[in-house]
């Protein structure tokens, strides 16, 4: 029997290798971390996240929270996060309901409209988006108008900002929220049960006629019922500006439209290759059983493209969260603008703000890749 070495069995050589090239590039990590912050400490430069605490002294034009001049460094990178996550937020639904717009129109048989979304597509894909940016911010502020107008009853719009009432919500709207999802669960359960239902025994259930009455019912509630849940704040005009009231700058629409046109027209290409990818046999025959277009679209063909769609639509997203950091051009104040930028300026901190920073887009990205991931998951087709 021959006797092999331990430092000769394959086995042992792998692991060996992979756990020495792992501690060396943590050891190597740890050192430069260290001599990082013993050069700082020689030159005086404060290190830490004590700065956290103090007062930063400076205001901010858009805040999702309560905020002021005393407010902390920390608060101040709550709200760049914030308004960072609605931006990104707003930009990702506009381009999805955007993108799947002009893809499957450029599938259309109609002539006109399948050049003209291909026109959007060449356009606005090869412009860009940090000059589709300061377009879309100088439209608006040539178009509105420079003083407050009153276009509805208590909201105001000017070049400055959009003032509308301030809602002040009260106990009993906690309670219709969990209503609202209990209502959300009770659709999904009831869709699972009619899919079921035709499956076994090739009987349809009303599933989109009964989700609409449920839905419609319960707004019709909650609006009868919003002096219960909330309460409105008129805006007060003051000496300068409005005393009460939430204010939202146009740099927002113009980020949000700016992200949202030109992402959709990457996600636009997803859906247009994802359709073309669903084997075309399939619609013929559903044709041929008389089925209508929408329905085969809905039934059929988008249900098979999404596999297709979701990898390269995760991307974009992930594309359009980062393209938001561009905000600093227009003074949207995100957080690379109030917390890279003037709290960075401020405290000379960069080692720790650009580190929170980073930090703050990777879990961004990798929530939204998880969520993606799971839903292309489930929507994959499962072969037997």
């Amino acid at each position: 029997m021959v006797v092999v070495k331990f430092y000769n069995n394959s086995k042992f050589r792998r692991i060996f290798f992979q756990v020495f090239i792992l501690v060396s590039f943590i050891a190597l990590i740890v050192f430069i971390v260290n001599n990082m912050f013993a050069n700082m400490e020689k030159r005086g430069i404060n290190t830490g996240f004590r700065f956290l605490t103090s007062e930063s002294g400076f205001g901010i034009l858009q805040s999702l929270i309560q905020y002021d001049e005393t407010s902390s460094y920390g608060r101040t990178f709550f709200v760049g996060l914030l308004n960072t996550i609605l931006v990104s937020f707003l930009g990702i639904v506009l381009a999805t309901f955007l993108g799947f717009f002009i893809g499957i129109s450029r599938l259309s048989s109609n002539w006109l409209l399948r050049k003209l979304t291909t026109v959007y597509i060449e356009t606005f894909r090869n412009i860009p988006i940090l000059l589709q940016i300061l377009l879309w911010n100088t439209l608006f502020r040539r178009l509105l108008p420079p003083s407050d107008l009153e276009i509805l009853p208590n909201i105001y719009i000017s070049r400055e900002q959009l003032t509308i009432p301030e809602i002040t919500i009260n106990p009993f709207f906690y309670v219709m929220l969990v209503v609202f999802f209990l209502l959300i669960g009770f659709i999904f359960f009831y869709k699972k049960r009619a899919e079921k239902k035709l499956f076994i025994t090739g009987e349809g259930s009303p599933v989109f006629l009964v989700a609409s009455v449920l839905v419609v019912g319960y707004f019709v509630v909650f609006i009868a019922l919003r002096n219960v849940s909330f309460n409105f704040v008129d805006p007060i005009p003051g000496r300068f500006d409005f005393e009460t009231g939430i204010s939202i700058i146009p740099e927002l629409f113009s980020l949000s439209i700016a992200l949202g046109v030109y992402t959709a027209t990457y996600i636009s290409e997803a859906v247009r290759s994802g359709i073309e990818s669903v084997d075309k046999g399939q619609r013929e025959a559903a044709v041929a059983l008389g089925l209508r277009k929408s329905t085969i679209m809905k039934t059929i063909t988008i249900p098979q493209a999404m596999r297709v769609i979701i990898p390269p639509t995760t991307n974009q997203y992930l594309n359009l969260t980062k393209n938001s950091s561009l905000a600093t051009a227009i003074g949207y104040p995100d957080l690379v603008s109030v917390f890279a930028g003037t709290t960075l300026n401020q405290v000379g901190q960069a080692v720790e703000i650009m580190l929170m920073t980073m930090a703050v887009y990777l879990l961004i990205s990798l929530f939204i890749s998880l969520i993606l991931n799971i839903y292309n998951k489930k929507s994959k087709i499962v072969e037997r």
